[in-house]
């Protein structure tokens, strides 16, 4: 039996470990163009009930905090099994090597997040995504050496090898070769991540782009909750992208302020009391939009000592990137694009609406609802790795695989055709007006007619890129994947625009209300060159 995972991040890796510990082979491949990370990896920490947390804490605590942060959405099943699992991740890690920060008695410690009870984030200073990353790379390249893990290295995802309803593997595009090339498998597990590069600059990688679940969308996946996309309260303004000032910062205390009349506003403490800091992103955010002012993250009043153990890598962004001193001076902050609730719909055990093919991590729409809580996003993309992997162990492996000669000829040829093309017409050109578009009417409030503006225009960009034959300028990626990348981008406006509530991250001026009639996940399929959206109902997804 085989399986072939679909990204090489933490949720791909975590789900490609478990299957070879059951003795299932698996081809672990990069969604996009070179084996450069198509991520930014959580910095703060990672949410676990353990014995030995604060007391009062409790599996259950976690699981209504979960579910009150995701505002009704998140199903109460999935989110049960996640929270649940979390003491046996965090010794999981621990036993890969992960290192997470202790005390002097050599004990855990953990740190406050937004939105949660109580402290139950484990964290390796503040870099805690890449001391992840790094166990998990590490045991990979050991069943690498059992010959358990085959990387498909210099190539990308191209779209899905479905007949009847299943998935029996994928092509991919080899970048050497030019060409594209089936890779079958009995089970295809997408782990690719969010739509960063739809809105241009944020905290996430423009490698993220939304292809392969667009791709996939195109191809009959039913996508879910796409409008529901967190917008990280404090990031540092850069040249190249948006910086995550983590929430590691204001657990430590950091204190959110502008400056009226030469005197300091500490405009979350005092609308929400002590606790003001630690609300959840969405509120923080739609409170920093409102000011209309400059706003600053101070935490300069900890001891230097404390800083330099607890938030190494936000002094050093600070320092590298803006010259800032962290422990003498404030740090200049606002909300950017940091995390898609939405993605590809689930079942329980990440099987999406296609038979055998399965997402996991931030692609899969399941934990989070309409918000999700800091130091959720590890834990999930762990916990789904292996609740993927531990269902497709379960399963027989196909018979036979189908003939997809016809299928890949044909996509062949239209890669060929349109690569002899003379037409010069810049594809970025489109994509940096869809990240202009995208930012302007799906931001952090919003309204009837600046979605049906959005759409509009993604419909005049769809009209284009049907005439582009090639771009030469750009490498084969960046011109097959703009159709679907494009399609996604309008499935997401257009579920904002049905969603005529506000819950969550999603506030919409107009209906500035929370409806009980919209407790429920919006679903979007592709048809006929068009959006089909409707409410799930009857929970067929997720629970």
């Amino acid at each position: 039996m085989e399986a072939l995972v679909i990204g090489s991040g933490i949720a791909g890796m975590a789900c490609a470990l478990r299957l070879a510990k059951q003795g299932i082979h698996v081809v672990l491949a990069s969604p996009y163009p070179s084996e450069r990370s198509q991520s930014v990896m959580a910095a703060g920490g990672i949410n676990a009930m353990v014995s030995g947390n604060e007391e009062g804490d409790s599996v259950e605590s976690h699981i209504q905090d979960t579910l009150k942060g995701g505002s009704g959405l998140g199903g109460e099943e999935a989110v049960r099994g996640m929270c649940e699992h979390g003491g046996e991740i965090i010794r999981y890690l621990e036993s890969i090597g992960t290192v997470f920060s202790v005390d002097g008695a050599n004990k855990p410690v953990r740190r406050a997040f937004g939105g949660q009870s109580h402290k139950r984030t484990y964290y390796c200073g503040s870099a805690t995504g890449k001391q992840i990353v790094s166990a998990l790379a590490m045991e990979c390249r050991r069943f690498e050496a059992f010959g358990m893990i085959t990387r498909r290295l210099r190539c990308s995802f191209h779209s899905a090898l479905i007949r009847d309803g299943a998935a029996y593997g994928a092509l991919l595009y080899d970048e050497a070769s030019a060409r594209l090339e089936a890779c079958y498998a009995d089970f295809l597990v997408m782990a690719t991540g969010g739509q960063n590069a739809l809105f241009g600059k944020t905290t996430g990688s423009s490698l993220c782009d939304g292809y392969a679940a667009g791709r996939l969308f195109m191809q009959g996946a039913v996508l879910k909750n796409l409008e529901f996309i967190q917008y990280h309260p404090t990031t540092l303004e850069t040249a190249q992208k948006k910086m995550l000032i983590s929430e590691a910062v204001r657990g430590e205390g950091g204190r959110l302020f502008y400056v009226e009349n030469g005197e300091r506003v500490y405009f979350m403490e005092e609308k929400y009391g002590k606790r003001g800091n630690l609300m959840t992103r969405d509120v923080i955010s739609r409170e920093i939009y409102a000011t209309g002012k400059d706003v600053y993250l101070d935490i300069s009043f900890l001891d230097g000592q404390t800083i330099d153990e607890r938030l190494p890598e936000v002094r050093d962004i600070c320092i590298k990137y803006r010259g800032i001193d962290i422990k003498k001076e404030p740090i200049p902050v606002s909300p950017s694009v940091h995390f898609f609730m939405g993605g590809l719909a689930v079942h329980l055990n990440h099987e999406t609406s296609l038979r055998n093919l399965f997402a996991v991590g931030e692609c899969a729409s399941i934990y989070h609802g309409a918000n999700r809580l800091g130091g959720n996003s590890l834990l999930s993309a762990i916990y789904s790795g292996f609740v993927a992997a531990d269902e497709i162990a379960g399963r027989a492996p196909a018979r036979k695989y189908p003939d997809f000669t016809a299928f890949m000829e044909d996509e062949r040829r239209l890669l060929k055709k349109s690569s002899a093309s003379k037409s010069t017409f810049p594809v970025f050109y489109i994509r940096d007006m869809l990240s202009m578009t995208m930012a302007e009417h799906l931001g952090i409030v919003r309204d009837e007619k600046g979605l049906e503006e959005g759409l509009t225009d993604i419909g005049y960009y769809l009209s284009i890129a049907e005439k582009i034959r090639y771009d030469r300028s750009v490498p084969a990626y960046s011109n097959f994947s703009l159709k679907p990348i494009l399609c996604i981008a309008g499935a997401t406006l257009a579920s904002a625009r049905e969603r005529r509530e506000s819950r969550g991250a999603h506030f919409r001026s107009d209906y500035p209300e929370t409806l009980e009639r919209y407790g429920y996940a919006t679903l979007v399929s592709y048809q006929d060159g068009k959006f089909q959206i409707r409410p799930d109902q009857e929970h067929a997804y997720e629970s």
